[in-house]
């Protein structure tokens, strides 16, 4: 093994400029293969980030206009959710793929604590919106299923609405236990949230049973959150989808197929859409970087045809004393395999120490998308995978490059090599 590592610095140090240019030609293939997929995957872990607020597999469900006349109603009138809507979605119809539900209802009011007052808005809520919404508690805690079984007046709201209530230079800490006025009426808050530009601030969380008995809601339903099991693909989203607003479309003698009569907001569709996004944009930066480094491989390719003419004496030589095709076979894809891996590698840190550079600098780049700041790139490194996949491309790849020239070595006549100039 040593000679044979001995062989190959020697041609190499023969042709040292020769090598430089060809292995330059792997470098920048490999580097903009791993600089792509870095960049690449810091474009979708922003997307990725931006849509981190709510749950993955969640669903919102609101009421919309129909679109056509059905069951000798006009096009056009308004559908309202109600408590049936939620005893739909949460029945034996679509058991096997919901899991919890959460109807909420709310209404304006104005919130006020001394002389301090402005307009909000009081939701109600059952606890598993907290999951739902990844609502992040900084003091206190969200609301319990104690709050919403004995209808207690008690409310959660975020760090900003709770700051428009206090003196400058007070905690938000110091609401905690005290009461603070919903309109006519004075409810406990129990937790601080952390503010999220993505949502209403000036919103509050009461118990659902509380909104709707102090406020006189009856049957109505703001809106209806729920989330997912079970469904893992595209088709399967949105068969789902179909059947549950031709069951909530039939309860308010709607189309079946009206798709304006309620509007879903699916994120677990979104989020197989996005992860089939993620592959295909992957696989694209792939084979644009493979046929980046293609051009290095055939360089590596050429410079051994050049090799092998250029010693076809010297295997004459080896050929006539014994040498097997394999011995030369073997020497010709070695200095291949070692000229591709070398440079490869540089090429491979160079673009691994980029995309570190891209996470410092765009990476801390911000975008405003809704009042919200979101970085432009987020984590643009490459895992451990990624280096793993590229090294065997590099052995392939130097294997391929060596072949063809080593075959032509090989099958070179001893007789006619001793001939060659």
């Amino acid at each position: 093994m040593r000679d044979l590592f001995t062989e190959v610095w020697e041609s190499v140090r023969r042709n040292k400029l020769r090598t430089a240019l060809t292995g330059f030609a792997v470098s920048w293939g490999i580097f903009m293969l791993i600089v792509l997929l870095g960049a690449g995957n810091g474009l979708m872990n922003s997307f990725m980030r931006g849509g981190a607020g709510f749950a993955s597999n969640s669903v919102s469900v609101g009421g919309g206009w129909t679109s056509k006349p059905y069951d000798g109603l006009k096009s056009g009138r308004r559908i309202r959710l109600d408590d049936m809507d939620v005893a739909i979605t949460a029945g034996n119809q679509f058991s096997q793929y919901v899991d919890q539900v959460s109807p909420t209802v709310g209404t304006n009011a104005t919130l006020s604590l001394g002389k301090r007052s402005f307009s909000g808005y009081i939701d109600g809520q059952y606890p598993a919106a907290k999951d739902m919404g990844k609502v992040e508690m900084l003091y206190g805690r969200f609301l319990n299923d104690k709050d919403i079984a004995d209808s207690r007046k008690v409310v959660v709201m975020p760090e900003s609405t709770a700051s428009r209530l206090l003196e400058p230079g007070q905690g938000v800490e110091t609401l905690l236990g005290k009461y603070v006025k919903v309109g006519s009426l004075a409810f406990q808050v129990v937790g601080i949230s952390k503010a999220d530009r993505m949502r209403n601030d000036n919103n509050l969380w009461a118990p659902y049973t509380t909104v709707k008995t102090v406020y006189g809601k009856g049957q109505e339903v703001g809106s209806i959150s729920f989330t997912t099991k079970g469904l893992e693909t595209e088709a399967a989203n949105e068969e789902f989808e179909k059947q549950y607003k031709a069951a909530i479309n039939l309860h308010h003698r709607a189309a079946p197929d009206d798709e304006r009569a309620v509007w879903v907001w699916n994120r677990a569709h979104q989020d197989v859409q996005m992860k089939k996004g993620r592959n295909i944009l992957s696989t694209a930066l792939w084979i644009i970087g493979l046929f980046t480094l293609l051009g290095g491989i055939v360089g590596v390719s050429n410079i051994m045809l050049i090799t092998v003419k250029e010693r076809t004496h010297e295997f004459g030589i080896r050929k006539a004393i014994g040498a097997s095709p394999w011995a030369i076979t073997k020497l010709i894809i070695s200095e291949s395999v070692t000229i591709t891996a070398f440079f490869g590698y540089i090429g491979m840190f160079l673009g691994m120490l980029t995309c570190t550079i891209l996470d410092k600098t765009l990476g801390q780049a911000k975008m405003s998308v809704f009042d919200e700041q979101i970085a432009m790139l987020v984590d643009t490194g490459v895992g451990m995978d990624v280096a793993i996949e590229a090294t065997l491309v590099l052995i392939i790849a130097g294997t391929l490059a060596g072949f063809f020239p080593a075959r032509k070595a090989a099958g070179v006549r001893p007789i006619e090599a001793l001939r060659a100039e």
